[in-house]
């Protein structure tokens, strides 16, 4: 995007800055040179000011743009996936660990789960799943004892060696404990070392045979995903027990809500920290040369993971209580500032960076699988775009078909700018060239899913306007009878890629929904609306025509004037005609 006003110009990077001087106050015959050259091409003044220019040939070689540093992409890009690579050494010593001690592993596991089976019944005997009130301190002392020691045990026997650093917190020291980074089923082994907490677990989980009942025994926080209210029950559920001064027993949250691959910290869910009570992160490690726990979206199943795990020798398993957090004012009163804190206070500690993704990147992954582009391709970084640009999941998802569309054919999930053209149905110009360019953040000659969605926010969005869209459609209706024909959307389409005969017949057609030969002003707008690249396209071409109606070159020859500029387009305003362009500045 283009920046209009002096200040806004100063605002661009210092080679942007000097071409712009250079061409706008007409410093040298060598900046006018260049500037001529650059309108050759399609560009208007200031557009031209903001391309870099060969100082042998003069001829531009892209746009030279400011970037929001805030839209650069994260230091890990997919940390939803997990390549397990094993050498003939790791699997010759799986198989033959796995014949002696998978069948022994497997025959603990059910004894002890099977010993585990009374006692859990008795402490949840007349408990309803939901219960309104805790469990009585007995049954709580049972819980947290006798099956916390054949907990201890069971993990014991499948091969886990605990390393506890720190000490847990008591319920009124910390009323919550916020744990990650949340890798794998596994995890679970927190909830043992921290004495059987609550925890926030999918409804469907308490109906897992001996599992489901253990699980019942912590008295979890249980999430339904058909129940539109249930987060917000979550929540108010979550406060309540943090705020109960020891009434309940601590709650255990994974923050993140989803698994990952520990290569960083994804965002925080709020939950833990809308109570605004003290909280201790709680930190896993697994510290091993073979990693056989990692559970995420892409990588080995659960099945795999289990029995490799069962056929190592021992997993070590670190789990560090770091000291408690308590929120000051600020935080207390606001839950993303608290989140935030703890979040970069674990990363630190852990040496990993952090990034917005959340679990909206991992729906957004499985849509893109589904519509045959690469898992990653769905990767957004939902927290940060929907946040900066007012997007929701909606929005991102219809755009994900969209670039399907254009991706197709393309094995990297990547447009390129042949592609590009091909999804508009129309040529590759040095119009599309720019708008290409305002799209490919790092300049690497592809648009990716990322870039698309920001573009799309940010370029092409500000462009639809309806004043835009009118004069757009002024613009195209050369003899003024409130219809655009074939010849006049040929021509001016023509003009505005800097090309003649480009055949645009089938953009035509699809305008004119009702196949009537001629596109009036609601199709017009309807299909701009629609397709808010095409609006960008129709804004380019405008900036080119206020560019010949105020320069000096046009003021002394009027004739130059392109005739499709009427008096029903330019009202006489200078400041309002020229502030239809793009409203967001990058």
């Amino acid at each position: 995007m283009y920046f209009r006003s002096a200040a806004a110009r100063a605002q661009a990077s210092n080679g942007c800055v000097g071409a712009a001087r250079a061409v706008e106050g007409r410093s040298g015959a060598a900046g006018g040179g260049r500037c001529e050259q650059l309108r050759f091409f399609g560009l208007s003044r200031f557009q031209a000011s903001m391309v870099q220019v060969s100082p042998e040939n003069e001829l531009p070689l892209r746009p030279c743009l400011p970037r929001q540093l805030s839209f650069s992409p994260p230091l890990i890009r997919n940390p939803f996936i997990y390549d397990l690579k094993l050498t003939v050494a790791d699997k010759l010593k799986m198989i033959l660990l796995g014949i002696i001690l998978l069948p022994i592993r497997l025959i603990l596991l059910m004894i002890i789960l099977l010993l585990m089976w009374p006692f859990v019944a008795i402490a949840t005997a007349c408990s309803p799943i939901k219960g309104p009130q805790p469990l009585t301190h007995w049954r709580r002392l049972l819980i947290r004892h006798f099956i916390g020691f054949l907990a201890q045990t069971l993990i014991f026997s499948m091969g886990f060696l605990v390393k506890v650093k720190g000490k847990c917190a008591s319920h009124l020291e910390a009323p919550v404990l916020v744990t990650a980074p949340h890798s794998s089923f596994f995890d679970a082994i927190a909830c043992i070392v921290a004495g059987f907490p609550s925890t926030v677990s999918r409804i469907e989980n308490v109906d897992i045979p001996i599992l489901g009942r253990l699980l019942r025994a912590t008295q979890p926080i249980l999430v339904s995903r058909v129940d539109p209210d249930s987060r917000k029950n979550t929540a108010n559920e979550i406060t309540r027990r943090a705020t109960s001064n020891g009434e309940w027993p601590q709650v255990l949250i994974f923050p993140e809500g989803t698994c990952s691959n520990r290569s960083c910290l994804i965002t925080f869910k709020l939950g833990a920290f809308t109570p605004g009570v003290p909280v201790q992160p709680v930190l896993l490690r697994y510290p091993n040369r073979l990693d056989t726990v990692t559970w995420t979206w892409q990588g080995p199943t659960f099945r795999q993971l289990f029995v490799m795990t069962m056929c190592q020798l021992f997993t070590k398993v670190e789990v560090e209580f770091m000291p408690v957090h308590f929120p000051n004012e600020e935080e207390k009163n606001n839950p993303l500032l608290f989140a935030n804190g703890v979040r970069s206070k674990m990363a630190a500690a852990l040496g990993v960076p952090v990034t917005d993704h959340t679990y909206e990147d991992c729906r957004l992954m499985i849509s893109a699988g589904d519509l045959t582009l690469p898992m990653e391709t769905g990767l957004v970084e939902f927290t940060k775009v929907s946040k900066k640009l007012n997007l929701n999941w909606d929005n991102i998802r219809q755009q994900l078909d969209e670039f399907a569309e254009a991706a197709r054919a393309s094995k990297g999930g990547r447009i390129k700018i042949e592609e590009f053209a091909s999804f508009l149905k129309i040529p590759v110009s040095d119009a599309l060239r720019e708008l290409f360019a305002l799209f490919d953040r790092n300049d690497d000659g592809t648009i990716d899913f990322r870039e698309y969605v920001i573009g799309m926010a940010i370029v092409c969005n500000p462009a639809t306007t309806e004043e835009t869209i009118m004069m757009a459609f002024k613009l195209f209706d050369i003899d003024e009878d409130g219809y655009i024909t074939e010849d006049e959307f040929n021509s001016l389409l023509g003009s505005s890629l800097g090309l003649h005969n480009i055949g645009a017949s089938k953009m035509f057609h699809d305008m004119d929904a009702d196949g009537s030969g001629t596109i009036s002003y609601d199709e017009f707008r309807d299909f701009a609306l629609k397709h808010p690249v095409y609006a960008k396209l129709f804004t380019t071409y405008l900036d080119q025509q206020r560019y010949f109606v105020y320069s000096p070159e046009s003021r002394e020859s009027p004739a130059i004037l392109p005739q499709i500029i009427s008096t029903t387009i330019y009202s006489g305003n200078k400041d309002e005609f020229l502030s239809s362009s793009d409203k967001k500045e990058d």
